[in-house]
Order: C-alpha cells, then sequence, then structure tokens
C-alpha cells in the first residue's frame, strides 16, 4: 500500500504544470533523451532536470543511462497506487464508464461548436 508520504510526494509532483507536460511528453514519447525533453520548454535545461528530480522522487519518472545520456520513461504505478487505495474493481468499472460518457459529450459538444 502507497504511504501517505509517497502520496504527498506524487500530488507534489503532479501539481506543477511544466512536470505534467513533461509526464506528456513521455507519454508520447517512451526513450527521449534529457536534450531532446529539453527542447520542448522555454526554460533551461537545469529547469528541466530540476523538475525531472521531482518526477523521479515521486517514482514518476524512471531513466536509463546510455553512454552519457539518459532515456526518460514514464511510471505509472504511483499513478496507480493511489488510485487502487479508494476505488475497487466495481467502482473503477464505472468511474470507467463514466469518464467515456464525459469524453464523448465533450467531443460532440466541440463538433457542434465548430459546425454552428
Amino acid at each position: 500500500m502507497v504511504t501517505n508520504n509517497e502520496m504527498d510526494q506524487v500530488f507534489s509532483a503532479l501539481a506543477h504544470e511544466t512536470r505534467r507536460t513533461i509526464l506528456d511528453c513521455l507519454k508520447h514519447h517512451p526513450g527521449l533523451k534529457v536534450g531532446e525533453l529539453a527542447h520542448h520548454f522555454d526554460v533551461s535545461r537545469i529547469a528541466v532536470m530540476n523538475h525531472l528530480a521531482v518526477l523521479e522522487g515521486a517514482g514518476l519518472v524512471t531513466s536509463m543511462r546510455e553512454g552519457r545520456t539518459r532515456r526518460l520513461y514514464m511510471n505509472l504505478a504511483p499513478i496507480q497506487m493511489i488510485h487502487d487505495r479508494w476505488s475497487d474493481e466495481y467502482s473503477g468499472y464505472w468511474a470507467g464508464r463514466m469518464t467515456s460518457i464525459k469524453y464523448a459529450a465533450e467531443a460532440a459538444a466541440r463538433k457542434k461548436e465548430k459546425g454552428t
């Protein structure tokens, strides 16, 4: 089970927009090098590395050394562990269904907006 301290680290890491964007980049480009990731942002490479340190400390990012570079990967296990703490299979199923309905309604609204 995930401890309160571990959850605090995850929530703190996810509280910053840049760190969430970093996770989005790693979701779409697993194995991205630190330098390649830094090019996606209007901040210094050091700032990106500081954000990565927070994400790694929370267990949300892992890295593999490849010579002088590091390849970065998103790790969803800490988020899943938090989810598991407050849900069970039954509620997880219905939460997933409700999310699907929400996304479908939003897509229909966007389509209707574009059509008018």
